[in-house]
């Protein structure tokens, strides 16, 4: 997202580049492509679940969207609203992680003064979820302002314990998302791996899962491959996009996929793998296109 960019100003104005053709073969032969292949979900390996994030692709109308990504082979968009769930049903997909409007990355379950108007409005989203058959919803740390890290997982825990208990019941996870403060998310409590690992085990609960952003955890840590390897079992989730940039997933970036996904695959992972990069292509479509073939090992 860069420095400036986040995914709320994503949502209002989506600001992207063009003129990626310039960076070597491999993006400027799928740059070229007039429109995606109409039997790629044919060909697909099925050993991942692809998915989406919509904010990257805010432009395209939902449901153009849908239909095209349902002919990529992915069956999932996330972060939708509940609004927006039934456009994609209607084209087979599902919402691989709900989120809505009061969702706030900065003001989370770390600060105990949030709890009461987060249990309120997330209690209403589980509902809703859970009417749709939507397993996740996204919840955040929010950002440190100066807390140690020891108290803000006591107060997340304090403020998701009683909402845990009430999704299981509707067989709703909460997945909380790995961001980096180093350079989209400053302060943000939840930016790394070892921090999130420690707030699931005192949470002890089934229905507490990770969202694990292979971009923001690189910017972070590094050491991908070792990490999901070790703390599989906590990850119900992952995000991807190419580092440094935040842009394509392809060879103009430092991390190799194809191997990621293959170590994803290796743990036994079920879950979904949702594309979060900024297209850069004229023909945003194709630079999805190009996504899906790298991870679908």
């Amino acid at each position: 997202m860069g420095d400036k960019y986040s995914r709320r100003d994503a949502l209002k104005t989506l600001v992207i580049g063009s003129g990626a053709l310039s960076i070597g073969g491999v993006v400027s032969s799928f740059a070229a492509i007039n429109f995606i292949d109409k039997h790629q979900a044919d060909k697909n390996s099925r050993n991942i679940n692809h998915s989406v994030c919509r904010w990257c692709f805010a432009d395209i109308p939902l449901d153009k969207f849908a239909q095209q990504c349902a002919a990529l082979g992915i069956s999932a968009i996330d972060l939708l609203k509940p609004s927006e769930w039934d456009t994609v049903e209607k084209h087979g997909l599902v919402c691989s992680m709900a989120t809505d409007d009061f969702a706030d990355i900065e003001n989370g379950f770390n600060e105990t003064e949030n709890h009461e108007v987060l249990q309120k409005n997330y209690k209403g989203l589980i509902d809703k979820a859970s009417e749709h058959n939507i397993k996740n919803v996204i919840v955040f740390s929010g950002n440190r302002r100066g807390m140690d890290e020891k108290s803000g997982i006591k107060n997340c825990v304090t403020g998701l314990r009683p909402l845990l208990e009430y999704a299981e019941n509707r067989n709703v996870n909460l997945v909380m998302e790995l961001l980096n403060s180093k350079v989209d998310h400053p302060d943000y409590m939840c930016d790394n791996t070892e921090w999130g690992v420690a707030l699931a085990e005192e949470l002890d609960a089934p229905n507490f899962k990770l969202l694990y952003d292979i971009y923001h955890m690189q910017v972070m840590e590094g050491d991908i491959i070792a990490t999901i390897k070790k703390h599989h079992k906590h990850i119900n989730h992952y995000h991807t996009a190419g580092v440094p940039g935040r842009n394509e997933i392809n060879d103009s970036q430092e991390l190799n996929y194809s191997a990621i996904m293959r170590a994803i695959v290796e743990t036994g992972f079920d879950g979904y793998v949702a594309q979060e990069f900024i297209p850069t292509y004229d023909n945003k479509m194709a630079a999805l296109q190009e996504a899906i073939k790298i991870c679908d090992v």
